[in-house]
């Protein structure tokens, strides 16, 4: 069975807005190595529609400016399988998308148990109801040096308890991010 890791860019106050952190060669070199460690991705509708609508020109090459290394993360993410959660939309035409239907928690853990290299998770709300349900093991977060005062936050409709983690890694990249991993704390 493979371990389902939350990866997200986030801000100091926890702001998950995509365009408050640093788009650069490092951070795009660190969810490179997530995605070249894992097996799948796993998304919500809309983190879905947000990627369908930029990556797949970046990985043909149509924006001439696009720096190496997000194409290079483009062209993998191209190849990657890619699972969307949605109760409204069941059409995904991008290549190696899927469609995961059903009951949430069967079909997540059915992902997880056929996906031996792993999942990596990058939806904030969908985040939240599979750490309610007790499938989330890991999390890899990129924390970029600003304060946004706004949202959407990480984990902004709550849980029911507290999440106690243990560190696994943390390091800090040339450009201010730090790089943390954590994974479930046992018990």
């Amino acid at each position: 069975m493979g371990l389902l890791t939350f990866s997200l860019n986030l801000t100091l106050d926890g702001c998950i807005d995509h365009q408050e952190g640093i788009a650069d060669d490092e951070t795009h070199a660190f969810f490179t190595r997530l995605m070249d460690e894992c097996g799948a991705m796993l998304w919500g509708r809309v983190t879905y529609e947000m990627m369908e609508n930029y990556w797949p020109a970046v990985a043909r090459g149509d924006p001439q400016a696009t720096p190496p290394k997000m194409r290079e993360w483009a062209v993998k993410l191209e190849n990657m399988p890619k699972y969307v959660v949605s109760s409204t939309r069941t059409d995904y035409p991008w290549t190696h998308s899927h469609h995961l239907a059903g009951d949430l928690r069967s079909g997540v853990q059915q992902l997880k148990d056929a996906t031996p290299a792993g999942v990596v998770l990058g939806s904030g709300k969908l985040a939240t109801e599979l750490d309610r349900l007790g499938l989330i093991d890991e999390y890899q977060f990129l924390i970029h040096p600003r304060i946004a005062g706004h949202g959407p936050t990480l984990y902004q409709s709550g849980l029911s308890d507290t999440r106690r983690l243990e560190l696994v890694s943390a390091r800090p990249l040339s450009n201010g991010v730090v790089a943390v991993h954590y994974r479930r704390a046992g018990g």
